[in-house]
């Protein structure tokens, strides 16, 4: 079950806050009575409440806010088991001094917001003497391992265990708590209030990952990358899953640079069957696969990685053949593959890992590519590793291409006013395919349409790369119908999200 935290400095905030989860379907919520300003005025709180509740009063040594006394707290708490509310959450320090009465159930909790120490067990085995209903340890990740560690301990309990870890490092665990058995995991009321380090809303928790559904027998796949935040992999690829009916989670990895492979050997416990991979990952993930495809051969770098069936990881790059199709799409669906690209001029700007896939595509279908980069230096390096020809980033607009790729992030929100081709270099019939999707009409997709160009915008590529690793990863085709609204509604720029006025 997804517990909602809601923190406060007004009662009148606690109250509507409350209500307001309880239309969006929330089920528990926990009441953080440290946050607020004046004494709780608990029965206030309580007693029309249209959920249960899990009442909580932290220390400021506990990273809380109370700021009363220490007996005052421990009155509050004991007032809350006599008034019948669902769970009270009790330090493991405390949890002797505060007995068990009518029908409230005990937490007794263990936070660390420094470390996942090493003796997780030890602590476990110490909460377990505490007459908990549910043991809840949550601690800092500080690396991939950290989540194994405390999901392996959730798996192993034989009492309820509420165990996941903080920080962005920790955000799988706070979803595949509820795969290895833990009772509880915890989301925060809007996206500007996180209550906690890495702590997901909870429109996201049950409407992108669907926490409740998840079960033993969820698959687990993921994206991995330095920095992983910003990902949209995670929204498309579940929408996929669930528009399949397929029983699987896809969730964001951060993984630091340089530790790919120590950090994918530490998650091997999980049984994750298959991985996006992204910045600064994707040279590593080609080295670190048992096997590869052409593709990854030629341009030595991998964009997902995915179990065979006999367990080895085996690296892809679907960004060649998304790119490829995307653009033969782009040009004349009717006309027949071959002549579709051969012999066409073809402009690709940048040199980065996006570049070196579309550019190999291109000069393998015949194309005449030119290579641009706003660093010289890696245009020269690419074009020769290809065997296609590069111009400086000034004389870019004196190659007259039939086909121009932008692989740069010029034009990439928010700096929506730029564009890395002038408008008066683009000519009627051109292809302008432009990678970046945030947004989906760029300025140079705004001048290409303008000056009649045929177009290919990023959600296209972003798609079709998606879908071959939904089809690697699950062995089942991915509706491209799904992800592009998925996507699109994503990036819009009108948001609604309900907040309470301020009373």
């Amino acid at each position: 079950m997804i517990c909602v935290s809601i923190g406060r400095t007004r009662h009148l905030k606690v109250i509507d806050e409350h209500k307001a989860l309880a239309e969006r379907g929330a089920q528990l919520v926990e009441l953080r009575l440290d946050w607020l300003q004046s004494l709780p005025e608990l029965n206030r709180l309580i007693k029309d409440r249209p959920t249960p509740v899990i009442v909580t009063c932290r220390r400021k040594a506990d990273r809380g806010h109370w700021r009363g006394a220490e007996d005052q707290r421990m009155m509050i708490l004991r007032q809350a088991i006599v008034a019948g509310v669902e769970y009270v959450d009790l330090e493991m320090d405390i949890a002797r001094s505060v007995p068990r009465y009518g029908k409230t159930k005990r937490i007794v909790s263990y936070h660390n917001f420094d470390e996942t120490p090493e003796d997780l067990a030890s602590i476990h085995q110490q909460i377990s003497k505490l007459d908990a209903d549910i043991i809840k340890i949550v601690t800092m990740a500080n690396s991939p391992g950290d989540v194994t560690r405390m999901l392996r301990l959730v798996a192993d309990s034989t009492i309820p265990t509420a165990g996941f870890c903080m920080g962005e490092l920790g955000l799988p665990s706070r979803i595949l708590c509820g795969k290895y058995g833990s009772p509880l995991t915890y989301a925060t009321f809007s996206r500007d209030r996180e209550l906690a380090p890495g702590q997901i809303v909870f429109e996201d928790m049950r409407d992108i990952y669907h926490y409740d559904d998840i079960n033993a027998q969820t698959a687990v796949f993921g994206v991995v990358g330095d920095p992983i935040g910003h990902s949209l992999s995670p929204l498309i690829h579940n929408a996929a899953l669930q528009a399949a009916g397929i029983n699987a989670v896809y969730l964001p990895f951060r993984i630091p640079a340089e530790t790919l492979a120590a950090s994918l050997r530490d998650l091997d416990w999980l049984g994750v069957k298959g991985f996006s991979v992204t910045i600064p990952h994707k040279e590593a993930a080609a080295a670190f696969a048992q096997h590869s495809n052409d593709a990854v051969q030629a341009i030595g770098a991998a964009n997902t990685l995915y179990r065979n069936q006999a367990g080895d990881w085996e690296a892809s790059n679907t960004d060649y053949d998304a790119a490829l199709e995307a653009i033969l799409q782009g040009i004349d669906p009717n006309e027949p593959e071959p002549a579709r690209l051969m012999g066409r001029k073809a402009l690709v700007l940048g040199a980065g890992g996006a570049a070196r896939a579309i550019a190999l595509a291109l000069v393998r279908n015949g194309c005449i590519v030119t290579i641009c980069s706003r660093t010289h230096k890696r245009a020269t390096a690419l074009a020769d590793e290809l065997g296609c020809t590069h111009c400086s980033w000034e004389n870019r607009g004196a190659v007259d291409p039939s086909i121009l790729v932008n692989c740069t992030p010029v034009g990439m929100h928010p700096n929506v006013d730029a564009s890395p081709f002038a408008e008066n270099w683009l000519t009627p019939g051109m292809l302008v395919f432009d990678t970046v999707y945030n947004p989906e009409t760029t300025l140079l997709i705004k001048h290409a349409r303008q000056r009649e160009c045929k177009v290919v915008t990023g959600i296209e590529m972003f798609v079709r790369q998606a879908a071959r690793q939904f089809e690697r990863f699950t062995g089942k085709p991915a509706s491209l119908d799904k992800m592009r609204a998925t996507l699109r509604a994503a990036i819009s720029p009108v948001k609604i999200n309900y907040v309470p006025e301020e009373t």
